[in-house]
C-alpha cells in the first residue's frame, strides 16, 4: 500500500480523499493555488504545495508544477479526484513516466472513452446498447448529413466527440436548420476542446439520466454498484442525484449492470468509473462513460456501505477487489443535493466571506463540504461548495431526512441553491419519482413565466 499520495485537485474532492486517505493510514500531501491557501484539507494535509496563482490554467491544470510537487515531496502516487486533468489521458501518462502511481485508469482507456465517437463504438462491440446515430464521425459531405439525419429520425443532436460537462451539443428539430447546426457545433468544438469532430444521435425527448457504477482491477474482476438517477438537471449540470433509481427492477439492473462489467473486462479497464446512460420506455441508451470518481459518488456508498475513493487506492496499488457481485447488496435509499454558491433562481455566482455557517445532522445525514465559518469562496472555481446527503430505509425517508436537513443548514454572507432544492423537495413530480432530464428547465421557465 501507498505511504503518501498527492491530493491533484481541490474543494469538497479533495478534503473527501484526504479522509479516504487518513483512514487507510496514508500520508496525504495537498497542491493548492494562492486562492485556496486557507482551505480546510490545506491545513489538514500532512504537507502542502502552493503550485500557482488563482488561475486554474496556471495552477490545477499546471501538469509541470503538479509533477514537481509530487518529486518533492517523495508522493508515491496522485489521486486527480474530478473535474481538472482527472480525465486527462496526457496527464496521466506524464504522471506514469515520471515513476508515480496514477489513481485511476489507464491512459489508453481515458483516451478511448474521452473521445464520444471511440467510446460509442467500444461500447456497441461489448454489446451495451447505445443511442441510433451516425456510424461514427460526420462527414464533411452536406448530402451524407442530411440522409444520416433522415435515416435516424427528427429531433437530432449533434454533438462534439471530445465534449463533456454539457458543453459542445446542439438539438436540431428540422431538415432546414441541420448544416448552419453541424457548422456551428463543429466552430464550438475546435475553440473549446481543439477537437471539431462531431457526431449525430437521435435525440430523445423525455429521457432520465440513469449512471452505473463500476470498479474493476488489473486482474480482469469487475463488478457494478446499483445505479444512480441523475436526472434533475440543469444545462446538462446534475442538481440532485440519487439511488436506487425509481422504477428500475431487479432484472434490468443486473442485465445493465452486467453488461457494464463486462465491457470493462473486455476493454481492460482498472479503477472506478460510470457508464451514463439515457433511460426511456424501458430502455438504456449509452451516452458516455466517466473515467474518474463522480461527484454523487456518495449516495452509491450509503446504499452498498462500499467506500468507493478507498477502493481507487487499493486498485491503484495492485490489489484484487475486494468484493465479489454477489457481495454487493442495495439497501436503502440515498438522495444527494449538490449546494452551490449562486443566486438560487438567477444562477449567478455568488462569491464572497462565509459569516455564518451551521451544518445539518441528525440520523442517516452526511455533509461532504470543504468550507467552514470565515471561509471565503473564490470566484475562480465551480460554484460548489457543499453536498449534503440523506439516507432513508425507503425513499420517502431520504427526502424527509433531506427537508429536514435543507431547513436546517445555514449559509450567510453569500447566496446558495438551498431555496431551489427547498421547491424541489416539496414539488409533488419530484416526490413522486421518475421526471426526466427535461423537467428542471422546463419548471424553471413556467416558474419564470409565473414571475
Amino acid at each position: 500500500m501507498f505511504e503518501k499520495i498527492l491530493i491533484a485537485n481541490r474543494g469538497e474532492i479533495a478534503l473527501r480523499i484526504q479522509r479516504a486517505c487518513r483512514e487507510m493510514g496514508i500520508k496525504t500531501v495537498v497542491v493548492h493555488s494562492e486562492a485556496d491557501r486557507e482551505a480546510k484539507y490545506v491545513k489538514l494535509a500532512d504537507e502542502s504545495v502552493c503550485i500557482g496563482p488563482a488561475p486554474s490554467s496556471q495552477s490545477y491544470l499546471n501538469i509541470p508544477a503538479i509533477i514537481s510537487a509530487a518529486e518533492v515531496t517523495d508522493s508515491q502516487a496522485i489521486h486527480p479526484g474530478y473535474g481538472f486533468l482527472s480525465e486527462n489521458a496526457d496527464f496521466a501518462e506524464r504522471v506514469e513516466q515520471s515513476g508515480f502511481v496514477f489513481i485511476g485508469p489507464r491512459p489508453e482507456s481515458i483516451r478511448l472513452m474521452g473521445d464520444k465517437v471511440s467510446a460509442k463504438d467500444a461500447m456497441k462491440a461489448a454489446g451495451v446498447p447505445c443511442v441510433p446515430g451516425s456510424n461514427g464521425a460526420l462527414p464533411d459531405d452536406h448530402k451524407e448529413i442530411v440522409k444520416t439525419a433522415k435515416q435516424i429520425g427528427f429531433p437530432i443532436i449533434i454533438k462534439a466527440a471530445g465534449g463533456g460537462g454539457g458543453r459542445g451539443m446542439r438539438v436540431v428539430h428540422t431538415e432546414g436548420a441541420l448544416i448552419q447546426s453541424v457548422e456551428m457545433t463543429r466552430a464550438e468544438a475546435q475553440t473549446a476542446f481543439g477537437n471539431p469532430t462531431v457526431y449525430m444521435e437521435k435525440f430523445l425527448e423525455h429521457p432520465r439520466h440513469i449512471e452505473i457504477q463500476i470498479l474493476a482491477d488489473e486482474y480482469g474482476n469487475a463488478i457494478y454498484l446499483g445505479e444512480r438517477d441523475c436526472s434533475m438537471q440543469r444545462r446538462h449540470q446534475k442538481i440532485i442525484e440519487e439511488a436506487p433509481a425509481v422504477g428500475i427492477t431487479q432484472k434490468q439492473r443486473q442485465k445493465i449492470g452486467e453488461a457494464c462489467a463486462e465491457a470493462c473486462r473486455k476493454m481492460g479497464y482498472r479503477g472506478a468509473g460510470t457508464f451514463e446512460f439515457l433511460f426511456e420506455d424501458n430502455e438504456f441508451y449509452f451516452i458516455e462513460m466517466n473515467t474518474r470518481v463522480q461527484v454523487e459518488h456518495p449516495v452509491t456508498e450509503m446504499i452498498t456501505g462500499i467506500d468507493i475513493v478507498q477502493e481507487q487506492i487499493r486498485i491503484a496499488a495492485g490489489e484484487k477487489l475486494r468484493y465479489s457481485q454477489k457481495q454487493v447488496e442495495l439497501r436503502g435509499h440515498a438522495i444527494e443535493c449538490r449546494v452551490n454558491a449562486e443566486d438560487p433562481f438567477k444562477f449567478t455566482p455568488s462569491p464572497g466571506r462565509i459569516a455564518t455557517y451551521h451544518t445539518p445532522g441528525g440520523p442517516g445525514i452526511r455533509i461532504d463540504s470543504h468550507i467552514y465559518q470565515g471561509y471565503f469562496v473564490p470566484p475562480n472555481y465551480d460554484s460548489m461548495i457543499a453536498k449534503v446527503i440523506a439516507y432513508g430505509d425507503t425513499r420517502q425517508q431520504a427526502i424527509a431526512r433531506m427537508r429536514v436537513a435543507l431547513s436546517e443548514m445555514v449559509v450567510e454572507g453569500i447566496q446558495t441553491n438551498i431555496p431551489l432544492h427547498q421547491e424541489l423537495f416539496a414539488d409533488p413530480s419530484f416526490v413522486k419519482g421518475g421526471t426526466s432530464i427535461h423537467y428542471l428547465e422546463k419548471r424553471l421557465a413556467d416558474r419564470k413565466t409565473s414571475n
